[in-house]
């Protein structure tokens, strides 16, 4: 999958053409696939088959508790073994990697478990769903803490704050919700959107709220007063609406994506746009800041993971895919950032390089969301081919 490649030429049956000029081929030989060498072992050559009968499946661990598409996974950032899941069966499911005999089920929503998200030391769990309601989970008893409702519409996210137990909501109807979720309390809500809140979190200071609208705004709170501090809207903003948004390191700057294809970037101190990185050219579906780099990751339905240097506000890489790109997630603080695709497959990249170093095989359908463990030893991608699957990237950690 290097971008140099020239995987787009594909016959009807899926296999590769190599040629090196057209005025070179003399003649065209087609050839049993089973006849062909192995290849060098990273996937990259079975693009084109069928999954079902060539690939092998890369993944150490595969979850199958769920009855339904998965949506939204999330590993324990305290514990290396520990992860969550959500999907379309309505259920939330606790698991451990390699541990195949243990999960545990989390009950009580009445729809999809839309996103997942666990509280920055580990203690709890919080599930959002489309039937409006957040449940928090206490993970050292293993059991329901307590359900946080308000909102006339399915959950879209839930964020944590930085420092507390604090939980963010976004939902379809509108408006944010802010919950003290020790006391099980309502503490704001935040009412100004025009349609649904796609994205949304705390500043990492845990001073401000950004959100992201299907209204192709971003609104900017005080999370105390629920004062509106900044809508930024029009031109030169997104036209469309806003699918994913990451806030920079210092609090100052948030990075939004859009169905229009655009990014831009947003000054939270002054709100003001100041600067547009056009490359896209169809759905920005997800966003990704480097620890380490002054890199910024967009994924996008028009199959490109775009690496953009935040320094000169250009293209650095352009890193092309079979599919859209789903979703994308840095590995800690790394070169590497690994995409889930609508194709199936988990792709590990080199930000430097633009190669594609790793494709990891196993799944037969779109990949919906990614989570590293805290150790970085394994990554779940979950699936709308209703499993979770775990795959070795210790490799990738430097």
């Amino acid at each position: 999958m290097n971008t140099h490649g020239n995987e787009e030429d594909r016959d009807e049956n899926g296999e590769e053409e190599v040629f090196i000029n057209e005025e070179d081929i003399l003649e065209e030989i087609n050839v049993d696939e089973e006849d062909l060498p192995d290849g060098d072992g990273d996937g990259d050559e079975d693009m084109g088959s069928d999954p079902d009968e060539d690939e092998p499946d890369d993944s150490m661990h595969i979850f199958t508790g769920h009855t339904g598409e998965l949506y939204t996974v999330a590993c324990s950032p305290t514990d290396p073994t520990l992860v969550a899941t959500g999907g379309g069966d309505d259920k939330g499911f606790l698991w451990k990697m390699g541990v195949g005999d243990w999960a545990q089920e989390l009950q009580g929503h009445k729809d999809s478990v839309s996103s997942i998200a666990f509280s920055i030391d580990g203690q709890l769990l919080a599930t959002g769903s489309l039937d409006g309601t957040v449940q928090v989970w206490d993970m050292p008893a293993g059991s329901l803490k307590c359900t946080l409702d308000g909102p006339g519409g399915g959950i879209e996210w839930v964020r944590w704050h930085p420092r507390g137990h604090a939980v963010l909501a976004g939902s379809e109807d509108g408006t944010v919700w802010l919950w003290n979720a020790d006391k099980n309390a309502y503490l704001n809500m935040f009412s100004g959107h025009a349609s649904s809140v796609t994205c949304g979190d705390f500043t990492p200071d845990g001073k401000t709220i950004c959100t992201g609208s299907d209204d192709a705004s971003l609104r900017v709170w005080n999370p105390k007063t629920g004062e509106n501090i900044h809508v930024i809207t029009g031109h030169p903003y997104h036209k469309e609406g806003l699918t994913c948004l990451v806030i920079s390191s210092d609090s100052s700057l948030a990075i939004t994506g859009s169905k229009d294809g655009s990014v831009h970037i947003v000054n939270l101190i002054t709100g003001m746009v100041v600067n547009s990185l056009l490359s896209h050219s169809d759905s920005v579906e997800c966003i990704g800041l480097s620890p380490s780099h002054p890199f910024a990751a967009t994924g996008g339905l028009d199959q490109k993971l775009i690496i953009w240097d935040l320094q000169r506000s250009t293209v650095r890489l352009s890193c092309d895919h079979e599919d859209g790109v789903a979703c994308l997630v840095w590995l800690g603080s790394s070169r590497y950032v690994v995409t889930g695709c609508l194709d199936g497959k988990v792709r590990v990249w080199d930000s430097l390089s633009g190669d594609c170093v790793r494709t990891f095989n196993g799944h037969s359908n779109a990949i919906q969301s990614l989570s590293p463990s805290a150790n970085l030893d394994y990554l779940v991608s979950v699936s709308i081919d209703q499993t979770a699957r775990v795959f070795e990237i210790a490799e990738f950690k430097q």
